[in-house]
């Protein structure tokens, strides 16, 4: 195998090992969001006019389980390999920064995808939103799963502790991902708010993968391709830059 498919097998077997954690506790976790925000809620809010709120929430709860999984597939496998001291072993081979690249954000890809695919599934027991655009749905999983692997990568190679990480999650992704529409429409907020959320580029992540589902959305998918493929770029060219350098990984 060539380098980057070793350390790619190597980074899908680290999080697949310990499955139950990195795969069936997020399931889990979104299935909670589901009964919980759907027996609320059920009834008494329609979304678009005529789609029911459990099916409007399915969608939004499998990019978000893809989103937050993507960025800690990458981020902690970095700070656990730094802190453990074995990152040594992968720096002394002769692996370019795009090997390293390649292999850890299309761990996290899979990682994502697995989780996401997951989600679906279970949710999909108890509302099963529709599939009009399908190619949309999986554009928007990839983009969206690869520019958080990427991501994770930076907060990764920028982080040296664990509360570190801790807090990049908890002050940057999370509440990116929460207030991205994936319980609400943004239109249901005031015009403030609304403004605010089109700056926020996990709504377009979020916005486009559910037009996918039910051919409609707060904006065009087309906008919301654009403006994802814009950020994974600029992303994923900083986390390559990072690599390319050693920051804070060689001495």
């Amino acid at each position: 195998m060539s380098g980057w498919r070793t350390l790619l097998y190597k980074e899908i077997l680290r999080f697949w090992k310990v499955s139950f954690q990195t795969v069936a506790a997020p399931v889990l976790t979104a299935m909670l969001y589901l009964l919980i925000f759907g027996h609320v809620l059920e009834g008494q809010v329609k979304v678009y006019g005529t789609i029911p709120y459990t099916a409007f929430l399915v969608p939004g709860l499998v990019m978000m389980s893809v989103l937050q999984n993507a960025f800690a597939n990458s981020s902690s496998s970095l700070i656990q390999s730094k802190i453990m001291g074995n990152l040594v072993f992968v720096l002394l081979t002769p692996l370019s920064h795009w090997s390293w690249f390649i292999a850890y954000v299309g761990s996290s890809v899979a990682r994502g995808l697995a989780v996401g695919l997951g989600v679906l599934v279970v949710t999909s027991l108890f509302a099963v939103p529709g599939f009009v655009a399908p190619v949309w749905i999986v554009v928007f999983a990839l983009l969206g799963a690869a520019m958080l692997g990427a991501l994770g990568l930076i907060a990764g190679l920028w982080a040296e502790k664990f509360d570190q990480m801790a807090a990049f999650q908890n002050f940057v992704i999370m509440p990116m991902t929460f207030l991205s529409g994936v319980f609400y429409s943004i239109h249901s907020l005031p015009a403030f708010w609304q403004g605010v959320s089109h700056l926020n580029p996990f709504f377009y992540m979020i916005d486009g993968f559910r037009y996918g589902f039910f051919g409609v959305s707060d904006v065009s998918p087309w906008t919301s391709l654009a403006v994802v493929g814009g950020a994974m770029l600029v992303v994923s060219a900083i986390a390559v830059h990072l690599l390319r350098i050693g920051y804070k990984i060689r001495g």
